[in-house]
């Protein structure tokens, strides 16, 4: 509960850092058509179109994050999100139609030489203040559109620092104009009409790829996908999608695991798996996981024992003071030694089990045959979705593994032994 309260307060973050941004763009614009009309400099009126449209996003991205703020319903069981990108992708289409007709303006103006009699003080004091509040917006918008994912937010900081370089062409074009030079406003306010017309397709396009639930984010689409893959009982991953809502993600991924794996451990493998995700990446909405049988018909297994003689070793009677271990893929028909792992730690302690479970987590086991086993590492294995069955000490690979097929080995639910009394004999696991 707490990290959606964290979600909604970011959200009214983001409203007012638009809205404040969104007055402040206003005043501005009004300046710059004011001071543009009253001393006929075309260049500044294009400009204030210019501050026009960025004030229609950045409206767009507050009224859109307000929105998205918005409780879940029966109705909207999936929130508000893509109230953003809707209102974004409205907007879009009108600065691209503002850019179109700014553009018509620039080419009528582009054969005319401006004659202006005194230094435009209030024009370039306009263009001068424009400069230090895009950096400054832009600065603000930016830190924050990061901090919540708003993907408005962050393009409109973007736009924000092309302002600067805008109002700097601006700027420049003012005092040409003084200077009586010829092609200067037309060339500007063209320039100018095809930065607004570009802001306005490139919101389209990029609405338009949210709302068709395009994947933008493949870096963490292959993050994700390699998380997961290192989850103990997962065998693979078959797809991650993403999707975006707003500021927020949803994903959906199928997990492959192992067929013999109950349904009970199957949705409790599914539920790990979600919550690594979630709190492992930031901005995840939502996350689904459909689990599907691997189709690689084996499970892998391993077997304390008490010496290296393939098929034919012997089973140790307890699983943390084995010398060895093997690792065995059994399949339909065939079984084969993966490996064999030599146990370091027998010189320690305490919990020995537990630090070659570590050692050989990388196998992605599925079984474990032993006589023995200490508290720590049954649990230890079972949350991590490992079967474990008893078999007697003495015993060869080979007989488990016939006596696995005839379904003639008990399975473990319980530790051997608690660990008061491994510590006390020097065996923990």
């Amino acid at each position: 509960m707490e990290k959606k309260i964290d979600k909604i307060e970011g959200l009214k973050l983001g409203q007012r850092i638009a809205f404040i941004a969104s007055f402040v763009t206003l005043l501005l614009a009004v300046a710059k058509a004011a001071v543009g009309y009253l001393f006929d400099s075309k260049v500044l009126v294009a400009d204030a179109f210019h501050s026009g449209a960025d004030l229609l996003t950045i409206f767009a991205s507050g009224f859109g994050l307000w929105i998205a703020s918005r409780k879940k319903t029966e109705r909207f069981p999936y929130g508000l999100y893509k109230v953003e990108t809707l209102v974004t992708l409205v907007i879009g289409v009108l600065i691209t139609w503002a850019g179109v007709q700014i553009l018509r303006d620039g080419y009528d103006k582009l054969f005319h030489v401006a004659y202006v009699k005194e230094f435009p003080i209030l024009p370039v004091s306009v263009s001068v203040l424009s400069i230090i509040t895009a950096f400054v917006l832009a600065r603000k918008e930016k830190d924050v559109g990061k901090s919540i994912n708003s993907q408005s937010l962050i393009a409109n900081a973007s736009e924000s620092f092309l302002d600067i370089f805008t109002s700097l062409v601006v700027l420049a074009g003012i005092l040409l104009a003084y200077l009586r030079i010829p092609y200067v406003e037309g060339s500007i306010i063209i320039l100018i009409s095809l930065l607004i017309f570009k802001l306005g397709l490139k919101n389209v396009w990029t609405s338009f790829l949210f709302l068709l639930d395009a994947n933008l984010d493949a870096e963490l689409q292959s993050d994700i996908e390699q998380d997961i893959n290192r989850i103990y009982g997962v065998k693979g991953v078959g797809e991650v999608m993403i999707r975006q809502a707003g500021p927020f993600k949803m994903v959906e991924c199928k997990i492959l695991t192992s067929p013999s794996l109950s349904l009970y451990k199957a949705h409790a493998l599914a539920d790990k798996v979600e919550d690594h995700i979630t709190n492992n990446f930031k901005h995840i909405e939502s996350v689904f996981i459909h689990v599907e049988p691997s189709k690689e018909n084996f499970v892998s297994a391993i077997v304390p024992v008490q010496d290296i003689n393939g098929m034919d070793s012997k089973v140790h009677g307890h699983f943390g003071r084995a010398p060895y271990f093997v690792i065995l893929k059994i399949a339909d028909e065939n079984v084969g030694i993966e490996d064999f792992y030599y146990n370091e730690f027998l010189g320690e302690k305490k919990h020995v089990g537990v630090k070659v479970i570590k050692a050989v987590i990388w196998h992605k086991l599925d079984l474990l045959f032993t006589s023995r086993i200490g508290e720590i590492s049954f649990h230890m294995l079972r949350d991590n979705f490992v079967d474990i069955y008893k078999i007697d000490e003495g015993l060869s690979v080979k007989d488990i593994i016939k006596k696995y097929r005839n379904q003639e080995i008990e399975q473990i639910t319980e530790p051997t032994h608690c660990i008061e009394e491994s510590q006390s004999s020097v065996s923990q696991s």
